[in-house]
């Protein structure tokens, strides 16, 4: 006897309910306007970080130039001759002798935590091996989310720790196809003082990040950068002059060194002033899951500046860690008021945290209506 037919009146197939309802959460939670537009500033971000990576690689390989303060030090002096002239000019609370007269020493511990998180990662590099940086660096991902729950009383979901596992696992595949490709070529002299740097220049930087975050959401983005301009300014001045001018005496200038020069200080500056426009409408959280692209970026340039061997691995861990940034920023974290304060708990601000919000708030709205 022959089979019956699975399909319905008038041969048509039966509709498949849930693979519908499938593919409308994930056009609608996935793929909204706010994620898309939170994936093109991070990676804006990473391009920026890039640049700087491959302008020092150029100066540290063609031609022997090994300065990081001093690239430090000329992107603070612009920081400071934008943003904290800025301020200067400006009126009442926001005046910068007003804001040095309340918070002096709060920015100066602000500047010595950015100034330092750069030294130490860039140093790590004479020590240990490509690597343990690339791994260890991840590690201020957990500081930077235990800071955000004390400090900015962020309350993370399930998902978000999952969304990082992934974004960390991607790393990892990095990791992976660089020793692959031949790349860790470097033993190191000593490891464990190379991944001690690491690690607290991991710590600096979510310092650095969290305090970033709440600068520009309570203050403003030009006190933030006025204030690192100011003593980031002062602070690898003095550094640069204590560790670093036999490097800098021995530089052979030329147009193309000062012209890297140029090229990495505006790839800063612009990380810099952009950084905290992608923060205030996300999270501090978000933008460092974010830029984990940022040595993807440098490895498929180096493929043609710098004679670097392809492997698919890389395609791999770009997706995998992109798949983890938009599920982070997929659901909005919350905010909990501290215990003594009167004001209700409130969704944190930012494009992964109000905006979705305020599309559940629609979607909810119009679901009453109907």
């Amino acid at each position: 006897m022959e089979a019956a037919s699975p399909a319905g009146p008038g041969g048509r197939q039966p509709h498949a309910p849930g693979s519908a309802s499938l593919l409308l959460w994930i056009k609608g939670k996935l793929f909204t306007w706010n994620i898309l537009k939170t994936i093109a500033l991070g990676q804006m971000l990473s391009l920026c970080i890039c640049g700087t990576a491959i302008t020092s690689q150029y100066l540290a390989e063609r031609y022997k130039v090994n300065t990081p303060m001093l690239q430090s030090f000329i992107n603070y002096c612009l920081l400071f001759l934008i943003y904290t002239v800025m301020l200067a000019f400006q009126s009442g609370s926001d005046n910068i002798l007003c804001i040095l007269k309340k918070k002096w020493w709060k920015y100066i511990l602000l500047g010595l935590a950015d100034v330092e998180a750069n030294y130490l990662i860039v140093r790590a590099y004479q020590y240990t091996t490509l690597t343990s940086v690339q791994l260890l660096d991840c590690f201020g991902i957990p500081v930077l989310m235990a800071l955000s729950w004390f400090i900015l009383y962020a309350r993370y979901r399930v998902i978000h720790f999952i969304a990082v596992a992934v974004c960390l696992l991607g790393v990892g595949t990095m990791v992976g196809a660089d020793i692959l490709a031949g790349r860790e070529d470097n033993t190191g002299n000593n490891v464990l003082i190379g991944d001690i740097l690491v690690l607290l220049g991991a710590s600096l930087y979510a310092v650095s990040n969290v305090c970033e975050e709440y600068i520009v959401k309570k203050l403003s983005r030009q006190e933030f950068l006025g204030m690192v301009g100011l003593f980031g300014t002062i602070i690898s001045g003095i550094q640069l002059l204590i560790v670093e001018y036999k490097d800098i005496a021995s530089i052979h200038w030329d147009w193309k060194i000062a012209l890297l020069f140029v090229a990495f200080a505006l790839c800063m500056f612009c990380l810099y002033s952009f950084m905290p426009l992608v923060i205030k409408v996300t999270s501090a959280t978000s933008v460092n899951l974010g830029i984990l692209t940022a040595d993807l970026y440098s490895l498929f340039f180096g493929l043609f500046l710098f004679g670097y061997k392809f492997s698919g691995l890389y395609i791999l861990s770009f997706t995998v860690i992109m798949v983890g940034f938009i599920l982070y920023c997929s659901t909005p974290t919350r905010t909990a008021e501290p215990a003594e304060s009167s004001v209700p708990p409130v969704t944190s601000i930012g494009i992964d945290n109000l905006g979705l919000k305020l599309e559940e708030n629609l979607q909810e709205t119009h679901s009453a209506v109907l």
